[in-house]
């Protein structure tokens, strides 16, 4: 009986911790991440090809409520791997995308 007790302690302490950790993990996603993933989805779109890599590169307020995060993404393709400079600007009160430009880096 006392093994099963323990046995049900540590089974419910297991669970707390994992579900505060999962918590945490959830809260932790940085404010661009939603963008990266914008990024990432439509350069695969743009250029018919896996993205292997990328990089937060930073935001800058354009005017009011109007934000452009900067990205830097590894295109890899068949004959080739080459990184593509991404600007995703959106509207931060509505969550409205705005714009993606595109640029790709200087070998």
């Amino acid at each position: 009986m006392q093994a099963a007790k323990k046995g049900m302690i540590t089974l419910f302490a297991a669970l707390v911790i994992s579900m505060l950790g999962a918590g945490n993990l959830a809260m932790a996603e940085p404010s661009y991440a939603e963008w990266g993933r914008v990024a990432v989805l439509e350069t695969k779109k743009k250029y018919n090809a896996d993205i292997t890599d990328y990089k937060h590169i930073g935001r800058k307020a354009i005017r009011d409520s109007i934000y452009e995060e900067q990205f830097k993404l590894i295109v890899k393709k068949p004959s080739k791997e080459f990184g593509v400079y991404v600007s995703v600007q959106f509207n931060e009160d509505t969550g409205e995308l705005l714009d993606i430009k595109y640029k790709e880096a200087a070998e």
